[in-house]
């Protein structure tokens, strides 16, 4: 595959999905503590996601980091725009700026 591909399959997810979380493992098997964490996060917020294992493909979990110039998986977006990885996600999490976020770009959470 090449890069140009791998790039238009990571637009058409994240432009096709209002949340996406890149990470190692599935939502429901999370394969690092990172990825559960963020995982966690969201599904407390009651946040409906797509959830993409770059275990899987070796292409998107290079392209990941290169399409976003991020050095590290877990990555979220939300509703094409890169929001963080773990500590960024978690920290915005505690201050109420990941709600705050996801209200203002029209994502369904639970009510806190």
């Amino acid at each position: 595959m090449t890069d140009a591909t791998v790039a238009q399959r990571i637009k058409d997810d994240i432009s096709s999905n209002d949340v996406v979380l890149y990470m190692k493992g599935t939502p429901v098997f999370p394969m690092c503590g990172f990825s559960a964490a963020v995982v966690q996060v969201l599904s407390q917020m009651g946040v409906k996601f797509k959830g993409i294992n770059v275990l899987e493909d070796p292409s998107i979990r290079q392209g990941i980091k290169d399409f976003s110039n991020w050095p590290t998986i877990p990555q979220l977006y939300v509703k094409g725009e890169f929001v963080g990885g773990c500590d960024i996600v978690r920290e915005m999490s505690e201050s109420g700026e990941l709600q705050a976020l996801l209200g203002e770009r029209g994502v369904e959470t639970k009510p806190s």
